[in-house]
């Protein structure tokens, strides 16, 4: 076995004991229409990564969302389940703000931004009661939130994570494509952008700061200033 496979194949430990990692790759949505579907979710400018036809009966569309490690799947002869029940699916994002605004300028409609009430909106059959306007005052992390439905009402939910709990990095850092990477570069590079206007001079070390940046908002943590 190459060491290539050794890593992908890496076990890790928990409870005393050695698990292999299971890494989630593809949540199936129900759709009545794979066309107008596949129309929505490439409006959002995810990348299409397959459409697949095999006979009259069956047919399978995959999109992925841009940073993401695990993609969606829907089309004809796929699930059983009803269109529009698949249930809360949660797009993490840094922004909530900015990600509502990038959606809304792809024709999505979004809810308003929202942070939960006593009790916890996103867990009470009364949920949308529970719900406050607006980000979270402090803005923690975890805390705030937008919604939308794709044409067939499947529900998914924006949630802005800014710093990740304790124990829930793995110090993993992987894009899964080149436009992955393009984009994280170009995020690094406006912060940075940013960066040298605090600190009023070039940066020469920009390589240096670039990576930390790529690599912290990867994991989820604090991003460098």
């Amino acid at each position: 076995m190459s060491s290539t496979d050794v890593k992908s194949n890496r076990a890790t430990e928990a409870s005393g004991s050695v698990m292999m990692d299971m890494k989630l790759e593809v949540a199936v949505i129900p759709v009545a229409d794979v066309d107008r579907a596949k129309r929505f979710y490439g409006s959002l400018g995810w990348r299409q990564d397959a459409d697949f036809v095999i006979g009259d009966d069956f047919r399978i569309v995959q999109f992925t969302p841009p940073g993401s490690g695990c993609s969606i799947q829907f089309g004809r002869g796929v699930t059983s389940a009803a269109p529009g029940t698949s249930g809360s699916l949660y797009l993490i994002v840094t922004d909530i703000e900015a990600a509502r605004e990038e959606l809304i300028g792809n024709g999505v409609a979004v809810s308003e931004v929202f942070h939960e009430g006593a009790g916890g909106a996103r867990f009470r059959a009364d949920g949308d009661a529970a719900r406050v306007s607006g980000p979270d005052p402090e803005r923690g992390t975890y805390r705030s939130f937008a919604s939308f439905s794709d044409p067939d009402g499947n529900p998914w939910l924006l949630q802005e994570i800014t710093t990740r709990l304790a124990d829930r990095v793995d110090g993993t850092t992987a894009y899964s494509s080149a436009d992955d990477l393009e984009q994280a570069l170009i995020r690094a590079a406006t912060a940075h952008g940013e960066h040298e206007k605090r600190t009023g001079k070039a940066d020469a070390e920009w390589p240096v700061w670039y990576a930390k940046y790529m690599v912290a908002e990867r994991a989820g943590v604090e991003l460098p200033q």
